[in-house]
């Protein structure tokens, strides 16, 4: 009724300055279904009629025109009214006092829509107003949410209850807040166009964990049974707050791996996996996941998995570690180098993991073994026992691989041992041999004689062999020379050895002379023992003869000496040739034969 003390003033001004139709109800009012709901109405006719009758009044649902016959809400006239407004309507104003204002109880959704006030004034005078109230019965309570909730951010939610039935004062509560961070509430009624609504607020500060959770709000009536609820789920747009990925991992080179990624975020995130700057995959999702094929080492690194949602970006990046059996090395050029250079032999290769690096010299270990991916071998002053393969060996627990280089040490050339004179059974055998890079070339010179023998010179059977960085010189002097106080020959014989790099000249010494003169004592020996045996024999062979005879005393009496001497003769020679076949004394001929002196020549028999 406080609506009709609100609006009776403001009729009286307006009767005094106008004339024409007129009603003045709420645009929009609001029930809750099953309570009941007050329609404010006023309205005016013009000042020149004068109701013979009485004032009456209709109510329609719906339309203003009867002649469509809109549902009869209520009849101040009768009691026909339309079945679903039955026992439901009461006119609450004076129509005399121009108030029309209209009760209906126990709403239902049906009763949802558009109400308008009919006048008749008797006679002519009957006037349908075109405008209408908008009635919304609901069934539950309406709450206020903001069209975005972003997380840490205040927040306000507000529930409204109409409060438009004088009998009926409804209440608000709301349901599920115990796991909301302090929340408030504050109540507030809100009159409006002749209509009332209640409200209830709830504060409170959200975070991402409240995303989907329930909220509730209840309105009910004190001493009824009409209870009233809503419930809503919460909305929390919030940035990336979490991005996990697969943990770093190993593979091996050509197989394939899976790189997952899921980003906890309100709305999804776009999610993207990079590699360095390069974007490889993106999909708006919660989770998003990246397959890489026949991965190679070049695949190895950091990736990275973004997820961006425009409240805020999250990153977190993994590490993909490829292993592979070491490549082949990389190594030096086969060099050539002049003896006493330094040098430094590089090794580098690649493997996962870090390959073991040694260094071989025709197969056998030098340096040290190093585990990277770099090595490098030292070799101060080179000598020629350098000269040769070296390999590089790279070794990891997936495979192996190796290179090589060859260094040749180039250097002056150096006399061999080997190098002397001989006597042989032509005259003397002179050798002369010598090893250098690049190989040696060999002369011979003649002091007495002031000649050189090489290459270029026929005689003295000159002759050279080159093996490798080896070379021999050989010449044959056929004159044995003049003999000299110990029987030997004199020999005068100098060996020139020469390269690139050096010369030197070397007198040889004639080594064999003192085995020569051994041959001939051990030949000297020989032939005294083998007489000796002679007559050993011939003595034993006559005291036999003795014995025979029975005559101990008597004399050996030959009956044919000269068949008895030849036949002694005769084994005296077979013995001495078995002497001189276990005692010959023998010297190497370079030609390829043996050469020697018997000991005939050394006894003359």
């Amino acid at each position: 009724m406080w609506c009709l003390e609100l609006l009776l003033p403001l009729l009286l001004i307006i009767n005094d300055a106008s004339c024409q139709w007129n009603v003045w109800l709420p645009r929009d009012i609001s029930a809750m279904t099953n309570s009941c709901v007050v329609i404010p109405c006023t309205f005016m006719y013009p000042s020149g009629i004068r109701p013979s009758r009485g004032i009456h009044g209709i109510w329609y649902f719906g339309q203003p025109y009867p002649q469509l016959f809109p549902p009869v809400v209520f009849k101040s006239r009768t009691d026909v009214v339309h079945e679903s407004y039955k026992g439901r309507t009461k006119l609450l104003g004076d129509l005399h006092q121009r108030n029309c204002t209209l009760l209906i109880n126990n709403v239902g959704t049906e009763h949802s829509g558009r109400y308008y006030f009919r006048a008749d004034l008797g006679g002519a005078n009957i006037y349908t107003f075109p405008d209408f109230t908008e009635l919304k019965v609901l069934d539950q309570p309406n709450i206020d949410v903001p069209e975005e909730i972003v997380s840490d951010e205040s927040l306000e939610l507000t529930c409204y209850a109409p409060d438009n039935c004088p009998d009926m004062t409804p209440e608000i509560q709301w349901m599920y807040t115990d796991y909301l961070p302090d929340p408030e509430f504050s109540t507030d009624l809100v009159e409006e166009s002749n209509t009332a609504v209640l409200s209830n607020t709830l504060t409170f500060t959200p975070r991402p964990m409240h995303n989907g959770q329930l909220l509730g709000c209840r309105v009910y009536y004190p001493n009824t049974t009409l209870v009233y609820e809503r419930l809503i789920s919460l909305d929390i747009k919030y940035p990336p707050r979490s991005v996990w990925v697969n943990a770093s991992s190993e593979v091996m080179e050509g197989s394939s791996v899976l790189l997952h990624c899921e980003v906890d975020s309100n709305p999804p995130s776009r999610i993207a996996w990079m590699f360095g700057d390069e974007e490889l995959l993106w999909d708006t999702a919660s989770n998003i996941s990246l397959t890489l094929d026949d991965v190679t080492p070049e695949k190895e690194g950091i990736y990275t998995c973004i997820g961006d949602n425009g409240y805020g970006a999250m990153n977190t990046s993994l590490y993909l570690a490829v292993k592979y059996p070491p490549r082949e090395p990389v190594v030096n050029d086969s060099l050539t180098v002049v003896e006493g250079t330094t040098l430094a032999l590089h090794c580098s290769t690649q493997g996962s993991p870090a390959p073991t690096i040694t260094w071989l010299k025709d197969g056998q270990l030098v340096g040290t073994i190093t585990a990277d991916e770099l090595s490098v071998l030292d070799i101060v002053a080179i000598t020629p026992q350098g000269d040769g393969q070296y390999r590089c060996l790279a070794e990891n627990e997936h495979g192996r691989a190796s290179s090589s280089l060859n260094i040749t040490v180039e250097y002056a050339p150096v006399l061999l041992e080997e190098s002397k004179c001989t006597v042989v059974r032509e005259g003397v055998q002179c050798v002369c041999m010598a090893t250098g890079n690049p190989e040696p070339t060999i002369e011979f010179y003649l002091p007495d004689l002031n000649i050189t023998i090489n290459e270029t010179d026929g005689r003295y059977n000159f002759y050279t062999h080159t093996d490798g960085h080896t070379s021999t010189g050989m010449i044959k002097l056929r004159e044995k020379g003049e003999r000299v106080e110990n029987g030997g020959p004199a020999v005068n014989v100098h060996c020139s050895i020469s390269n690139a790099y050096g010369r030197e000249s070397i007198l040889l010494e004639l080594q064999q002379e003192k085995k020569y003169m051994m041959a001939v004592i051990v030949g000297t020996i020989g032939g005294v023992a083998v007489i000796a045996f002679i007559i050993a024999a011939v003595r034993y062979v006559g005291h036999n003869n003795k014995k025979e005879n029975g005559n101990p005393r008597q004399d050996v009496v030959l009956e044919n000496p000269a068949l008895y001497y030849s036949a002694v003769k005769k084994d005296k020679q077979n013995l001495r040739k078995k002497v001189v076949r276990h005692v010959d004394v023998n010297d190497y001929d370079y030609n390829g034969g043996w050469v020697g002196l018997p000991f005939s020549d050394c006894l003359g028999l």
